[in-house]
């Protein structure tokens, strides 16, 4: 190769992660706590980090904790299912954890860089959309892990909460609902995971920029990792005990060209979206939430409609959507590509099974790719009636990839909405597919990833874990004082105790 200088490898490390995102910046800051001798090497195509998914303005920058989002409540057979929403809960407190850990001890310097309190908002509209919101609200405001949640179908009381989405309502044509909770957050994924890398950079990692993993092969008790200079097109070879796949679209290929049986089968189905955003203070000072509302039939659960407050670099500004599009590019910066390159014989199968069994899907994703910029003004005027085009611009969202895992007949294949962690059976490797919640629970992610990668250290590792994560093996979900204490002190380290209610900047006493 050319840029080893006569030598088989260029280097040799215990740890090398693929992508300098926060799935990477969170299991090596992790992994030099648990084992600071251990070499690590973080290589990513871009030029920087947190370039595709973590930057701010790919995503919606919520702290998923089921605290809005409707569809982690299901109602079946007239009741409100809040299992996975305890669950999201319980594993977005392992984050704050884990960050509140990693702010104590230095490694995250700015917490307000890239957390900032702000309220979550439910949102429904019509009768039956708030006949559930109701029942949701039974059922989640007696739970400790959703403080102080409040309802209201009170006009009155709706405008003084959310005085940009009154403007211009008829109240009268359509009743409306909110249930909030000051408990929400937004993250500048962006910013938290370059304050991970700045650390990481500091302990010794190596983080090269401009190489792109081209290939993965195993070879005894290593990997042998093909690396090309994006800039030059020169390549070397590095060996790694362990590989981290935190590609985002392109983990799933990585893994394939690595031999993992375990993702025999599966295939990806790349969903873009897009935002409209405004930095009109006039509007931002009168909405300092994150609302969310119910999904239009047929759309994938990361395209339910939310008008967010987002900070970001000290500025703020506010979003609408996701309007979902396509494209078959694997990531933001791929290629067109991506999605035929990824067609293989064993996993033709999946893709046809989720054609033919996800026909609203397909008519939703349709739709929106022609619906032009009046059409998605006119889907904002649904949130913010008095909205008007030319305060907002469209802003490119990134690109997720979503998994389709194989089935039996006659379906084929499923497509899965979420995150997924695979590895291979000897713990060698590991990757992360899929999308929404994400980067909100990715410690909880990474757990599990050391959980079955490193299965044997986790004995000598409890007291380090328990030191990052307070309530590690606790169910939070039953054990009340657990989540208390340590959601007082996540909140007093993290810079999240003010007094923080859904405050619209109307009124300069509030």
């Amino acid at each position: 190769m050319s840029d080893n200088g006569g030598n088989k490898y260029a280097d040799e490390v215990d740890i090398l992660h693929v992508g300098a995102g926060i799935m990477s910046a969170t299991l090596c800051s992790m992994l030099h706590e648990l084992e600071p001798d251990w070499s690590q090497m973080i290589f990513e195509r871009l030029d920087g980090p947190a370039e595709e998914s973590s930057y701010p303005f790919n995503n919606a920058g919520t702290g998923h904790s089921a605290l809005c989002e409707l569809n982690y409540t299901p109602e079946k057979n007239g009741r409100i299912d809040v299992t996975k929403a305890q669950a999201i809960n319980e594993k977005f407190q392992l984050s704050r954890q884990f960050w509140s850990y990693q702010v104590e001890h230095g490694v995250l310097k700015e917490p307000r860089a890239f957390i900032n309190p702000c309220p979550h908002v439910s949102f429904a509209q019509g009768e039956d959309q708030i006949k559930y919101l109701r029942k949701r609200y039974d059922a989640l405001s007696g739970n400790h892990m959703f403080p102080n949640m409040q309802f209201t179908d009170d006009r009155d009381t709706f405008a003084e909460k959310l005085p940009l989405m009154s403007q211009g309502r008829d109240f009268d044509a359509e009743p409306v609902a909110i249930s909030w909770t000051d408990a929400g957050t937004d993250i500048n994924y962006g910013s938290l995971t370059r304050q991970f890398l700045d650390g990481a950079k500091r302990n010794g990692t190596e983080i090269r920029y401009g190489r792109e993993v081209t290939n993965i092969k195993r070879e005894g008790n290593f990997w042998k990792v093909t690396v090309k200079n994006v800039h030059t097109g020169d390549s070397q070879v590095v060996r790694a005990r362990f590989v981290f796949v935190g590609a985002g679209g392109y983990a799933l290929d990585l893994l394939r060209k690595a031999g993992v049986p375990e993702v025999h089968g599966y295939a990806g189905f790349p969903i873009s979206g897009m935002w409209l955003k405004t930095t009109n203070q006039e509007l931002v000072q009168q909405h300092k939430a994150k609302v969310y509302g119910k999904a239009k039939v047929g759309a994938p659960p990361m395209s339910v409609p939310h008008l967010d407050l987002r900070v970001v670099d000290g500025e703020e500004s506010l979003l609408f959507g996701p309007y979902g599009g396509w494209s078959p590019k694997f990531l933001k910066q791929g290629s067109y590509l991506d999605l035929f390159k990824s067609i293989r014989f064993d996993n033709i199968p999946s893709y046809l099974g989720v054609a033919a069994t996800n026909i609203d899907l397909v008519k939703y994703l349709v739709s929106e790719v022609f619906r032009d910029f009046d059409g998605k003004v006119d889907m904002l005027h649904e949130y913010y009636p008095a909205a008007d085009g030319k305060d907002w611009e469209v802003v490119v969202a990134g690109q997720r990839v979503q998994v389709i895992k194989p089935t039996a007949a006659p379906r084929f294949g499923s497509l899965e909405f979420g995150t997924a962690l695979v590895n291979d059976q000897g713990g060698t490797i590991a990757g992360i597919l899929g999308a929404s919640p994400g980067a909100s629970i990715t410690p909880a992610a990474m757990l599990e990833l050391l959980e079955r990668c490193f299965g044997e250290r986790m004995i000598e590792w409890q007291d380090k874990l328990l030191e990052m994560f307070p309530t590690y093996g606790k169910s939070l979900k039953r054990d009340k004082d657990a989540y208390d204490e340590q959601w007082a002190w996540t909140q007093k380290t993290l810079g999240l105790d003010g007094d923080h209610h859904l405050d619209t900047g109307v009124n300069p006493e509030s």
